[in-house]
């Protein structure tokens, strides 16, 4: 899942500028542009579509963050409905990620769709191969690049679903969260990321959440090892997208489902032993085919698939930061399911945890430059205070100068 960081441009400095008014002929001898009626319209419509473009950009970001929060809490829910009658999160797992095969037909169908390319699906294939390679894709690099990711992505869902088993959706869904903190931390160890006081604080702020988060129930039974599963999640998915920044940073929209759908392929022909496995040692009771829950299985795949398709797409067509402030509102969006259907109640050292994490989830957005963008904001807003006071002591002098004048004071100079 590839992931990018926001940079905000400095604020540039207020310059004066002299507005000029034209002089029409006859005045100082000069000569007036003639004015066409066809210019005022051309600026009208090119403000107009200026206006549109922009409005559009917003209504898209907030559809994408609307529609990224939605698929993650339709997400954590069907998987809380699926385990009332069907409690084998390893196999819900794998049968997730299985439909990351679909990652790269999708891709190809939209290519097709707005590019209008003859390639064939098999052409645009191997093209998007080279990202293995110059001689594309072989059984060695295969597995030898897809095996890390794909165990990773295998650990962070299985983990993520042990959790739900044990925490609320509310919980869980904040822990998670943290994942943003640990990515911050081993990118600033592994790739010399620059370093960040405010990202310092968000990251203590994250580790006092799960510790308030581990004592609201006291350090023992479900509460406890809950919120280890959910931390283990959160940290199998930071060492993930940090090997994914390392390898892939460059890779483009079409090689990155490219990627995916190979780690569908991979875990369809390696990881199936895996649930096999449990299935025999009785860890997780499978039962008939008939009895399997397909509605919900179908639908929580499906969900999963369109929230990772969001978040590698939206990438691209939005801002990140959106993306991010997307999957920060499942918190309060499971809270409202867990709240309004499920009638749980939330402790006070719970809320509390929660609002910590969310509020250093939020510092880790800031941009690397936040800093000197705000001292010199700051720094632009006293020098425009300090002219308009300047502007108003000359017209509070002149004033009592004229007013002294009519009265017919006379001022003498001191010696």
């Amino acid at each position: 899942m590839k992931k990018h960081s926001a940079r905000v441009a400095p604020l540039s400095s207020y310059s004066t500028q002299v507005l000029t008014c034209p002089i029409s002929e006859g005045e100082d001898g000069s000569e007036a542009r003639p004015e066409t009626p066809g210019s005022d319209t051309s600026i009208e419509s090119r403000s107009y579509q200026t206006c549109a473009n922009t409005a559009l950009k917003v209504l898209g970001g907030l559809l994408m963050v609307l529609c990224v929060s939605s698929s993650w809490v339709g997400t954590t829910q069907v998987v809380k409905l699926t385990f009332q009658s069907f409690s084998c999160p390893f196999f819900i797992s794998w049968f997730s990620s299985n439909w990351n095969i679909l990652f790269f037909p999708i891709y190809y169908s939209g290519h097709v769709f707005t590019k209008g390319e003859k390639q064939t699906p098999i052409q645009k294939f191997r093209e998007c191969s080279k990202l293995f390679g110059e001689d594309g894709m072989t059984l060695k690099l295969f597995v030898k690049r897809t095996a890390p990711f794909s165990i990773l992505w295998t650990l962070t869902n299985y983990l993520y679903l042990l959790a739900l088993k044990k925490l609320t959706a509310t919980d869980v869904s904040a822990l998670y969260c943290c994942h943003k903190a640990f990515v911050f931390l081993l990118s600033w160890i592994v790739l010399k990321d620059r370093f960040m006081g405010v990202r310092i604080v968000a990251a203590i702020m994250a580790i006092t959440g799960i510790v308030m988060m581990a004592y609201a129930d006291g350090f023992h039974g479900d509460s406890f090892v809950g919120v280890a599963l959910a931390v283990g999640s959160a940290s199998t998915s930071a060492l993930y997208k940090v090997l994914f920044k390392m390898f892939l940073s460059s890779a483009n929209l079409g090689e990155v489902a490219h990627f995916l759908s190979t780690m569908g392929f991979f875990n369809l022909i390696f990881i199936s032993c895996v649930p096999l496995i449990l299935y025999f040692t009785r860890v997780e009771h499978l039962g008939s085919l008939s009895s399997l829950p397909w509605g919900y299985l179908f639908g929580l795949a499906g969900l999963w698939l369109v929230f990772n398709i969001l978040i590698h797409v939206g990438v691209v067509l939005t801002y990140p930061i959106l993306i991010s402030i997307g999957t920060l509102l499942s918190v309060p969006g499971n809270a409202a399911v867990d709240v309004l259907k499920h009638e749980v109640i939330f402790s006070v050292v719970r809320l509390a945890a929660t609002c910590i994490i969310c509020l250093g989830f939020l510092l880790l957005l800031l941009p690397e430059e936040w800093d000197s963008v705000t001292l010199r904001f700051l720094a632009n807003i006293a020098d425009k205070k300090s002219e308009e006071h300047g502007e108003e002591l000359t017209e509070s002098s002149g004033q009592t100068r004229s007013r002294s004048r009519a009265n017919g004071t006379v001022s003498i100079p001191l010696a």
